[in-house]
């Protein structure tokens, strides 16, 4: 199991809103392919899946504000 974290994002920059899932909790995923779109008050950018697995949780929901190193999702 792993936890997909929200990276670093630049200086000054602490937290990003999740835009929306690209997938559903129970689909498959692929180590490297988009999880997730987040904005910030500069930017829009993906999360990628950190391994291939199956998306077992959204620990961040749609419209949900998230501290950089907070956890997004689970994969198993």
């Amino acid at each position: 199991m792993a936890e997909v974290i929200l990276p670093e994002l630049g200086e000054g920059i602490d937290k990003a809103t999740v835009s929306y899932w690209l997938f559903e909790v129970g689909q498959p995923v692929k180590e490297g392919e988009d999880l997730v779109e987040m904005a910030t008050d500069k930017a829009v950018f993906n999360v990628p899946s950190t391994i291939t697995g199956i998306l077992k949780q959204k620990v961040a929901q749609d419209g949900d504000e998230v501290k950089v190193k907070s956890v997004l999702a689970v994969i198993e």
